[in-house]
This record gives C-alpha cells, structure tokens and sequence, in this order.
C-alpha cells in the first residue's frame, strides 16, 4: 500500500502532532454560590461547535438582548461546575461579574487560540514564562 493509499492516521499517531485537546479544566475567580451557600469554583469548559454558536442566535431572549448571547453560549460549553448536576442559563446568570467575564476569556482563548496559556515576561528579571489562565489553586499543578 502506497502512502496516498493508507488510511489517514489518528493525530496523535502523527509525528510532531499532538492530541486535540477538547476540555479545559478552569477555577473561577470567585465560583457560583447555591442556594445553600456553596461555591462552586473547579469547572470544565469544552471547545464550541458551529451548533453551539448558531443555536442560541435563533433564541428570543437573544434577539430582544444581544448581550444575552454569552449567557446561552456558555451554558452550553460549560460542562461541569463544582458539584452542580446541571450547568444551565440560569447557573450562568447567577455568575458574579469577575467570573463571567473570566469564562468569557477563556472561551476566546480556548475557541480561537487552542490554549488556556499565555506568555508573559516578568518585569523585574525579563525571564519569559507561560501561565495556564484556567486557573488553580497555589502550588497545585
């Protein structure tokens, strides 16, 4: 069988290519408080499908509130929260500021750069270095 032949390769069979990665674990600055007083911080965020963006454009309370939009397009890519059972738009309304504009960034990031790190250089020394803005706790990996 010749190279054109063969069948096409898992990507993480491919030399130099490495394995979609498809969730991204996050904590949340300040984490969805329940009725009960529990915060919920640890989260999984998953890449966004065409579907995931074009459905919630047909929902009227979109359509009244473009704003509206984030609302719906995270309820749908975030999978997990803390202990919630269900992450629904409701969950993400109930979200203080600081941490829907976190997941909002970490969506840009994810859906169009492929990764929760960013390069940053330190101003004392100019050392280069990534930071994972998914979060986590200190001196947790």
């Amino acid at each position: 069988m010749s190279p054109v032949d063969s069948p096409p390769r898992p990507v993480d069979e491919i030399p130099g290519r490495a394995a979609l990665r498809t969730e991204f674990a996050f904590v949340l600055p300040r984490g969805f408080v329940d009725d009960s007083g529990t915060a919920h911080r640890d989260g999984v965020m998953r890449l966004a499908t065409a579907r995931d963006e074009i459905l919630p454009q047909r929902d009227p309370r979109v359509r009244e509130n473009e704003a509206y939009l984030t609302v719906l397009l995270l309820s749908r890519v975030v999978t997990r929260l803390g202990t919630l059972p269900a992450i629904n738009a409701g969950t993400i309304e109930g979200l203080f500021a600081s941490d829907l504009a976190f997941l909002q960034d970490l969506y840009r990031r994810v859906n169009q750069e492929g990764t929760t790190q960013v390069a940053v250089t330190c101003p004392a020394c100019a050392h280069h270095f990534a930071v994972d803005l998914g979060g986590g706790r200190l001196g947790e990996p």
